[in-house]
């Protein structure tokens, strides 16, 4: 259904609803849009920064968090019934102590391959 809004008013659509953000590093924080602004800053609140290793995912508590307009890439809502087909059969959920050690063991990884 296209509402005929454009720019940050579409955002208006997306109020109240579980998303997933990309942000301009590379992260992907998930949670529920409270409020927006006219520079697409983003409320999010209960937010989660999915960090995937491999084949290893943890989602790591921020709580209520602000997002600034120019870092954010992309976003879209939150299908249910495909992130869990996507997490229970693709994916190893992992604890947060575990996958931040293997995010760091990964960027040494990378480091020393940049290096040679």
């Amino acid at each position: 259904m296209l509402s005929g809004l454009t720019g940050t008013a579409s955002l208006a659509e997306e109020l109240d609803k579980k998303l997933m953000l990309v942000l301009r590093d590379g992260r992907k924080i998930i949670g529920t849009m409270r409020s927006f602004d006219q520079f697409s800053n983003i409320v999010l609140e209960h937010a989660e920064e999915r960090v995937v290793v491999g084949k290893r995912f943890a989602d790591v508590p921020l709580g209520l968090y602000v997002i600034r307009g120019e870092n954010l890439v992309l976003l879209g809502q939150i299908d249910y019934a495909k992130e869990e087909v996507t997490v229970s059969t693709l994916l190893e959920r992992v604890t947060v102590e575990e996958i931040l050690q293997l995010k760091k063991d990964e960027a040494e990884r990378q480091d020393r391959k940049s290096v040679v």
